[in-house]
Formats: structure tokens, C-alpha cells, sequence
């Protein structure tokens, strides 16, 4: 991207955090909206993606109900982006009020602490996972989690400025001053709280998975955080509600050795596909997941790779 398409996209975000948070909520929702509407008409490369994966979470979809589908999904990513952009200026303490009335098995939490080794928090890319961490900020204290160095800096500096003002401890993959996996071990150790967004990782460090009857791979290190320091991992289910957000959190799993680590993730890929297959219009997954739908070249190498090994 050239300089002057860094300085438009800072320009964007700048100006979704300065204009519409100060919108009325009902015409910020109605322009948010229209725009979902305008891509899933215009059928770009990110909408067709989230057909095809939306495909395979609902294989009887007729075309028609697939068109629908898209159209609910584009309209719910939109409204995950008008609440990022609203959200400094939102009520925290009402956010956690609403959440925690409607919260499933928020005990699950205070146990995993109570064994004093920590929590690691497994989310796929579902609801609104910001909203998610104000109310686990207000139930337990602050938690860290890790964030891809955007381009341009200024555009993650904006986003890591707006997640460390709701109380979330950020660490970038890179360009840190120390690696954020040895922190992430070093905060569970403390009996603190790791959250990892878990259901893409297409790289050599990907753990092979099965995903809704296909082969994809999937982040190894909530297994591997977990069978280190011996922290519960547990998984997360985040929706949109007429009025708020739904929250659950399930299936806690207990790593003892690495050499379980495939097959907890697995376990983990199937407890993602049973919470999506219930509500997939808050999917927001709109890249390629499946190796299927990866290029050819790239789909080779991954056939060829053995998972990489974490530090």
C-alpha cells in the first residue's frame, strides 16, 4: 500500500472514532447496516469468502437461503465495526450489567483461578469479542492477549490505544521487546488470564484440524500454553442479542502433556463448529480457512509441513 493509501486508512479509523461514536445510536446502526447491504449486493472478494465458508457450516442452504445468510452475516460484522468505533464512549459498567445477566457458566472462570494456574480463553472470530473482554475485565481484572502489528503503525497504534483503554493487556506478534509467548506463559504462572482468538491459523505453526467435515489447521497455542503451565484452557461463545450480547463459556479442558496438543485442538475445532453451527450469521470470517480454498502452491506446502514447534 502506498503512503498515501497508509494516510486514507488512518484517516478511516480516525474518523470512526471521532464521528461515529458521536452519532445517534439509530443512525449509526442504519449506516452500518446499508453498508452490509451494499457489499453483500456488490459481492466483493471478502463476501464471496464468507459464502463459501458459509457453505460449509450450513450445507443444506439453498441459494436463497445462502443469500440470506450472507447478507445477516455482512450485517452483523457491521455491526461488530459500529461498536468498536462507539465503544469508548459507551457505558462499561451497563455493558457488564446486561452481559453478566444473561452470562452461562461464569463459574467456570472463578474454578480455573481458584486452582491458582491459570486461565487460558480459546474464542473463534464471533459477536463482539471487545464487549467479551469488558465484562471479563470487570469480573476478574485485566487479561492479556496478543494482536497482528497492523499496517499502518498509526492504524495499530489506534487499536492498540482503544483496547488498552477497555482494560486489555496487548501484546504485538512482533516488534516487541520480548516475545509475547514467554509472556503469555509468564501472566499464567501469575494465575492471570490469556485470551487467544483460536480458529485460523494457516501457517506451519497450525495444529491439522477437521472443521466441519474438512482439513484447516488451527492455532496450537492454547493447547500448548495450557500443557506448560497447566492453566484450564476453556472455550468461548460470543452472539449478538436484539438488545446486548450472549456470552458462554464451556468444554474446560486439562492439557497434561504436549503430546496431547492435537488432539485437545481438535477438541477445541469441534466445541468453534458447534457454537457456529448454532448461530452462523455472527461468524465474521470472511478470509480463506479451509486448505481447499488456499492456492495451489500454497496448498503443497502446507501438505509437505510438519506443525512448527513454538518456543
Amino acid at each position: 500500500m502506498s503512503n498515501w493509501g497508509h494516510r486514507l486508512t488512518d484517516w478511516a479509523y480516525g474518523a470512526g472514532w471521532g464521528l461515529v461514536r458521536r452519532m445517534p445510536d439509530g443512525m449509526a446502526g442504519a449506516l452500518f447496516r446499508s453498508a452490509a447491504d451494499l457489499a453483500a449486493r456488490r459481492n466483493g472478494r471478502g463476501t464471496a469468502q464468507l459464502r463459501r465458508n458459509l457453505a460449509r457450516v450450513v450445507p443444506q442452504a439453498g441459494a436463497a437461503e445462502l443469500d440470506e445468510l450472507v447478507r445477516a452475516g455482512l450485517r452483523s460484522y457491521a455491526r461488530y465495526w459500529k461498536e468498536t468505533f462507539r465503544l469508548p464512549a459507551m457505558d462499561h459498567k451497563a455493558i457488564y450489567r446486561q452481559v453478566d445477566d444473561v452470562m452461562v457458566n461464569r463459574v467456570m472462570i472463578d474454578e480455573a483461578l481458584d486452582r491458582g494456574k491459570g486461565l487460558v480463553i480459546a474464542l473463534p472470530h464471533t459477536g463482539n469479542w471487545d464487549v467479551s473482554g469488558i465484562w471479563l475485565v470487570n469480573h476478574s481484572g485485566p487479561f492479556t492477549t496478543v494482536a497482528e502489528r497492523l499496517r499502518p503503525e498509526s492504524v495499530f497504534r489506534r487499536f492498540l490505544a482503544f483496547r488498552e483503554s477497555l482494560g486489555f493487556e496487548i501484546l504485538p506478534t512482533s516488534g516487541g521487546d520480548v516475545a509475547p509467548y514467554r509472556t503469555l506463559i509468564e501472566r499464567l504462572r501469575q494465575n492471570r488470564v490469556v485470551c487467544l482468538p483460536a480458529d485460523r491459523d494457516l501457517s506451519r505453526r497450525g495444529v491439522p484440524v477437521t472443521f466441519f467435515g474438512e482439513p484447516t489447521r488451527m492455532p496450537a497455542g492454547p493447547a500448548r500454553l495450557a500443557a506448560i503451565t497447566g492453566a484450564t484452557l476453556l472455550i468461548v461463545n460470543q452472539s449478538f442479542t436484539e438488545d446486548g450480547w450472549g456470552l458462554t463459556l464451556h468444554t474446560p479442558m486439562i492439557v497434561h502433556e504436549r503430546e496431547q496438543i492435537p488432539a485437545v485442538t481438535q477438541r477445541m475445532a469441534d466445541a468453534f463448529a458447534a457454537d457456529i453451527a448454532a448461530n452462523p450469521v455472527d461468524w465474521h470470517m470472511l478470509q480463506p480457512l479451509w486448505i481447499s480454498d488456499l492456492p495451489d502452491e500454497r496448498q503443497r506446502v502446507l501438505a509437505a509441513a510438519e506443525p512448527e514447534a513454538a518456543p
